[in-house]
């Protein structure tokens, strides 16, 4: 299969809203199958790198669901959403520009740190296993309305999630990717042990 076709038919896959934001970028010299960049707050775009000759080594259903869940992961990364650390980040800032005006070295630092902290607590929020997870069952909704049931999919998604380590010569799953297959192969009922508690707080 062409690219091109291969793209067309993803972008059909993809929500209405994920293909504003995003965009599929062909890069058959990178080693990973799939792979986005963090999305930082001035990137309008947030594309998603393939490199085909490794993808069509998946299923159909595979490939959807991967693609489902990067985009979800994507589009889950929030910047603006109201919260107290982004309240901090903007209190920060203002709180700077307030001692600034008035010479006040100390208090310019004291902002601009205030900000430095809660900009890494957002970032740090945003790399969480808490926002893989959100972004798998994401991936499992939409995948319903493409008519998968919600077994199937998560089926799907472990599948591809194995199969791709391999295909990219990897020894193992890291960390996070343990943490998703185990709660994929609960959601898709072939284990009764789900993950803990502590790592699922689903919006």
């Amino acid at each position: 299969m062409e690219p091109i076709v291969e793209i067309r038919r993803l972008l059909d896959v993809m929500p209405a809203a994920a293909r504003m934001l995003t965009k599929i970028v062909s890069k058959p010299e990178q080693p990973r199958v799939i792979d986005v960049s963090f999305p930082l707050p001035w990137n309008q775009e947030r594309p998603i790198y393939i490199n085909f000759d490794l993808w069509f080594r998946l299923s159909k259903s595979q490939r959807d669901l991967l693609l489902l869940q990067k985009v979800s992961w994507l589009t889950g990364v929030k910047w603006f959403k109201p919260d107290i650390y982004q309240g901090v980040v903007l209190l920060g800032l203002l709180g700077g520009v307030v001692e600034s005006a008035q010479s006040d070295v100390v208090g310019v630092a004291i902002g601009l740190g205030l900000s430095a902290i809660a900009c890494f607590r957002i970032w740090r929020h945003n790399q969480s296993p808490e926002l893989e997870l959100t972004a798998d069952a994401a991936a499992i909704r939409i995948a319903g309305r493409r008519g998968y049931s919600e077994a199937e999919a998560a089926e799907y998604l472990l599948s591809a999630i194995e199969a791709t380590a391999k295909i990219e010569g990897r020894s193992g799953l890291n960390f996070s990717e343990l943490i998703r297959c185990q709660n994929l192969r609960a959601i898709a009922g072939l284990s009764p042990v789900g993950v803990p508690e502590s790592y699922i707080k689903l919006e």
